[in-house]
């Protein structure tokens, strides 16, 4: 790709296709590129915009080739997590298909989940101690997020959703799981893709805090659609509560506030909806003012970092009618 006037669109397609190829290049597992088939790359897509815009699109081909190596890593280990993440929530579909669970039991699906994390690991200690040891954090937070939420505590709950707040103690919950689960992925993807370009550490450490802002952003934006589309049980919230339900039958006072809870969250759906629009529209701010940050390298990938947490976003939110 040279440095040519492009627009963000056509870049996300080409370097689309780019990921696309390198996949089919190093993964031979056809159970694995079942898994990867029809994921929208977006964490790989947000790092190449990274890369690039400390680059200045300038890289040799074998740097680029490097970095789309990185990315099929992170492809590997964000679907390894969905995986897993359907085993426990039970769903039955992903991207419109049978979750892998269903098609080749638990069993497999355990075990593919695994050694797709093995060989993204292997993928980062080929790229040095310094991505290895970020791709092993990054799982860490990413399991801890899983933890919260597996084990998400009735007592966390406030149960005066009517006062609708992020400062809630239940969306203070929900915030640090989406933190975990979904923006640490997107934060270490764009200062992966940094320490492939040698950037500084300074600058590395603005795109991680871009990367989480726009990720944090995605997950909200994700479960707004949900709520939107009355697919309730797929997003974050309402499965956390269902999971509290099922441990609670033999409590009946806390399966009482969990019912509860549902049904004041369902009442106050227009309240809800406010409140999503509020937090994404925060952090994509938050996105657009550090992408114009003066340490970010002044090129043509510094304005498509400016555009690209409101582009991602608003494709999302189309499938609802809505945009920002």
């Amino acid at each position: 790709m040279n440095d040519q006037p492009i627009s963000l669109e056509t870049f996300f397609q080409k370097t689309t296709e780019d990921i696309e190829k390198k996949i089919i290049e190093m993964i031979t597992d056809e159970k694995i590129l079942s898994v990867l088939k029809g994921g929208k790359r977006l964490r790989p897509l947000l790092a190449s915009l990274a890369f690039k815009v400390c680059t200045g699109g300038e890289e040799t081909s074998d740097k680029y080739q490097t970095f789309l190596e990185g990315s099929v890593g992170i492809e590997l280990a964000h679907n390894a997590s969905l995986v897993h993440d359907d085993i426990i929530d039970g769903d039955l579909k992903r991207r419109g298909e049978p979750t892998f669970y269903i098609r080749e039991g638990i069993d497999n699906a355990i075990l593919i989940g695994h050694k797709m994390l093995a060989i993204g690991f292997d993928l980062a200690l080929s790229h040095g101690k310094k991505i290895a040891k970020l791709y092993v954090d990054t799982w860490n937070k990413t399991l801890s997020g899983q933890l919260k939420e597996v084990n998400f505590n009735v007592k966390e709950i406030n149960n005066e959703v009517e006062n609708m707040s992020m400062d809630s103690k239940f969306f203070r919950a929900y915030s640090e799981i989406i933190d975990l689960k979904t923006a640490s992925l997107f934060a270490s993807a764009c200062k992966a893709a940094a320490f492939e370009a040698d950037a500084s550490e300074n600058l590395s450490q603005i795109l991680e805090k871009y990367g989480r802002e726009v990720g944090f952003a995605y997950q909200l934006a994700d479960d707004l659609v949900d709520l939107e589309k009355g697919e309730m049980i797929d997003s974050v919230v309402i499965p956390l509560l269902t999971r509290l339900e099922k441990k609670s039958k033999s409590i009946t006072n806390s399966s009482m506030k969990i019912r509860n809870l549902k049904r004041k969250l369902k009442k106050n759906l227009p309240e809800i909806k406010k409140l999503y629009l509020s937090e994404i529209k925060k952090h994509i701010k938050k996105a657009e003012d550090l992408s114009r940050l003066e340490i970010i390298p002044d090129n043509q990938y510094k304005k498509f970092l400016g555009k690209a947490p409101t582009y991602i976003i608003n494709k999302m939110l189309r499938e609802i009618n809505i945009a920002l």
